[in-house]
């Protein structure tokens, strides 16, 4: 037999073996193909960046039409929830006890001042111990007057008069949707997790069972062992992958303006640098347990706290993001986001595909080298 056919005969029982293990093994198939639909319900509709049906205490001091019209605009919005206080002190009460985050102030002179064209007293005080939150609920009333505004001033009526006029425009997430932002995000999330653990113990539970040593007697050389030990966690990691787009387009109604091509084969690179990555931890570790912790405190972790998922990290300390850029997952974030959201932004896809594809080299070369035929390793 040639070389070739010898090398393809091998690959064939290598390949099966790995095969028949995943079928005695339901919990690979359940991390690939169970976890991120679980993951997706779980982020998709329990976690949400949105502050919606927010409660704020309405204090009107002034009881003119202006002052009454400007009032039913904010109980009139689907982001707050309004109760009206006649005194300050009634509503400072309230948010001292955290029954309400902010409160709308409309002072006794506001509508002498607006019929001056003067500036208009409205008081917002916001509970601020989650900042996040306190910007948000800002900014919704700051929407609120500016539309309130905006229309007076089209039927001639007096209005809060901004020093400037701004027009706001949403590009990418034009409703400003959460949920657009993380999901992308997420399926990063769910290819770590499936491509680093379905991977950490594949080599760490033929040492541990025993059956390395029936390994080591075979004629597989390392690159043989190294590709049967990824090609069928690969295929497993990229359906898991496949069905949480779908999801991601068909339930949760996540646009995908991009080549969906181009993200498949964007999405192979960064699937082989995580099966690299576990497959090294494996190799390297003997005892599964261990190759499991390894795994999660190396690379799962990394992924969700210094992957941009949840948190910018333009605003975190320069060191942070100094060790951010080892993190393969940094990449595949803004991936997977621009693709979603934004289309086949090459200047974008480029660098991170490179960084990916280095970080995958890198990774299955060290796990090459970790994969031994010795027993002593």
């Amino acid at each position: 037999m040639t070389s070739r056919e010898l090398f393809f005969m091998r690959m064939r029982g290598i390949l099966r073996k790995e095969m028949l293990q995943i079928r005695r093994d339901p919990s690979s198939i359940a991390l690939a193909l169970v976890l991120p639909i679980v993951l997706l319900f779980i982020f998709g509709y329990g976690v949400s960046l949105d502050a919606e049906n927010v409660p704020i205490a309405m204090v009107t001091e002034d009881t003119s039409d202006a002052a009454r019209d400007l009032a039913a605009r904010f109980d009139g919005s689907a982001y707050f929830e309004i109760t009206y206080f006649h005194t300050m002190a009634d509503a400072i009460g309230k948010l001292n006890t955290g029954q309400i985050d902010a409160i709308v102030n409309i002072q006794s002179d506001f509508s002498k001042r607006l019929n001056k064209s003067a500036a208009a007293p409205v008081q917002l005080i916001v509970n601020g111990i989650d900042a996040n939150r306190a910007r948000l609920i800002q900014g919704y009333v700051r929407s609120v007057l500016h539309n309130w505004s905006a229309q007076n001033r089209a039927k001639g009526k007096p209005a809060v008069h901004p020093m400037v006029t701004i027009t706001p425009r949403i590009w990418f997430n034009e409703a400003a949707v959460s949920r657009n932002f993380l999901i992308p995000g997420l399926i990063t999330l769910i290819m770590t997790l499936t491509g680093i653990l379905l991977t950490a113990l594949v080599v760490a539970r033929e040492w541990e069972r025993g059956t390395m040593e029936a390994i080591l007697v075979t004629p597989l050389r390392r690159i043989e062992l190294l590709l049967g030990k990824i090609l069928p966690y690969y295929l497993l990691g990229m359906l898991g992958m496949g069905l949480s787009v779908v999801a991601a387009i068909t339930i949760f109604a996540v646009p995908m303006r991009g080549s969906l091509l181009t993200f498949i084969f964007l999405s192979s690179i960064f699937m082989l640098a995580s099966l690299g990555l576990g497959l090294l931890f494996s190799a390297g570790i003997r005892i599964q347990f261990v190759a499991a912790q390894t795994s999660i405190v190396a690379g799962f972790l990394p992924a969700f706290f210094l992957s941009g998922l949840l948190f910018d990290l333009e605003s975190t300390p320069i060191f942070i993001q100094i060790i951010s850029h080892v993190v393969p997952a940094r990449y595949y974030v803004s991936i997977s986001r621009t693709l979603f959201m934004s289309g086949d932004i090459w200047v974008v896809l480029w660098p991170n595909a490179l960084a990916l594809t280095t970080m995958a080299l890198i990774f299955l070369r060290l796990a090459y080298g970790k994969i031994t035929k010795r027993l002593e390793g």
